[in-house]
């Protein structure tokens, strides 16, 4: 037991319990301010979104490209070459899918309407088991707008207008993209200055090696796996638009770059991609057995490339936790909409592997994994019984 020495010269003894109760008390200290930290994080993230997102953008954009500038430093060509190219490619390839893809999406938008008559018609023979709940429902409702006070009038506040408005979101817009190019023109031309920066702050020499070593490690396999997984829904679009052009599907190239885009959103992206199809399908065919053809052909694609190519291409090592994919989609779509909702799963594939490279994130990165096959055995066997005898 050891002993605590006053400041009269007498001594103490501090007994285990109090020992106990101190480290229970720094325990919880520091999950306090742990808890501290990331509500702070998320406040921030959230309140300052305009800022964090083209700069985590652009990070990802960063390292999709890595690979491509590494392989052309292998070959002689230099980084603020190679980068220049590849971020100058990339704007036209953003500008020009923007300007092809411009005129049928609004197309679509302003036709929301006689989509939705048409599709209802069409949906009339299967629409007669639900015309009494609707019935109901336009009962209840009137009933709710009768049973307001008759003195209460109704105040509608006048917007802005429409025009101020779209002028600020293009403008914002605008500038978030340019902001999003211009850094991850700089985080590839820097080359190696982030790694030097990193061996600078430390010490000793096996700090530095391990550091190094980590920083490595992390930025292959991210950038390995945001560029297969590019490619690997890039061709899936190519695919899925070349098949409904195919079967007749008007605006292919719309949905063949809506299933690239949304397959970022893991079984949540695919969904969608097959109930716009339908849609459109069965108001665009003449039979609903033919307009059935293209929702069956993407979800073959989709079921294709999930469950055989991505796995095969990319390795079971970063499949990730469905469960956890999901919290991921929910929790970035709440922070940053639409946009953060496609950089949830990259994001979670950033942590996972950060996480697996330090013992003390490992539980971490074992929870955002996906579950793996452990055979055990609920009775012992009569080998078992003989070794233990």
């Amino acid at each position: 037991m050891k002993a605590e020495t006053t400041a009269s010269g007498a001594s103490v003894a501090e007994s285990p319990d109090s020992r106990a109760g101190a480290r229970a008390e720094l325990r919880l200290m520091r999950s306090l301010l742990i808890g501290i930290f990331v509500l702070l994080t998320v406040f921030a993230l959230y309140f300052a979104r305009a800022f964090f997102m083209p700069v985590i953008l652009a990070f990802l954009l960063a390292l999709t490209l890595t690979p491509i500038v590494r392989f052309l430093r292998k070959h002689g060509i230099p980084d603020v070459l190679s980068a220049t190219l590849l971020v100058l490619l990339s704007v036209f390839f953003v500008a020009s899918a923007g300007y092809l893809l411009s005129g049928p999406v609004i197309d679509l938008i302003n036709n929301t309407s006689s989509i939705g008559q048409q599709l209802t018609e069409r949906l009339a023979p299967f629409k007669r088991p639900l015309e009494r709940m609707m019935d109901i429902s336009r009962q209840l409702e009137a009933l709710t707008e009768t049973a307001q006070e008759p003195g209460v009038q109704k105040v509608a506040v006048a917007s802005s207008g429409i025009l101020p408005t779209a002028a600020g979101n293009i403008l914002g817009a605008g500038t978030s993209i340019t902001i999003v190019f211009v850094l991850s023109l700089f985080l590839l031309a820097s080359g190696t200055l982030f790694y030097e920066k990193i061996v600078q702050s430390f010490a000793s020499l096996s700090q530095k090696k391990r550091a190094l070593r980590v920083v490595y490690d992390v930025e292959r396999e991210i950038s390995h796996y945001l560029l297969t997984v590019a490619v690997i829904n890039a061709g899936l679009g190519t695919v899925i638009g070349l098949g409904l052009w195919g079967l007749g599907m008007p605006n292919p190239l719309v949905w063949g770059a809506a299933a690239a885009l949304l397959n970022f959103l893991p079984y949540v992206g695919a969904l969608i991609t097959i109930l716009l199809v339908t849609v459109i399908a069965l108001i665009s065919f003449d039979t609903i057995s033919y307009a059935l053809l293209a929702p069956a052909f993407v979800l073959l694609c989709d079921v294709v490339e999930g469950q055989f190519v991505t796995p095969t291409v990319v390795g079971r090592r970063l499949e990730l936790n469905a469960v956890a994919i999901f919290i991921a989609i929910a929790f970035w779509s709440w922070l940053w909409g639409f946009v953060g909702a496609l950089m949830a799963v990259p994001l979670l594939v950033v942590v996972k592997v950060f996480c697996d490279h330090f013992d003390g994130l490992s539980h971490v990165g074992n929870f955002l994994a996906a579950q793996q096959t452990i055979l055990i055995d609920d009775e012992p066997s009569e080998n078992n019984h003989k070794s233990g005898a």
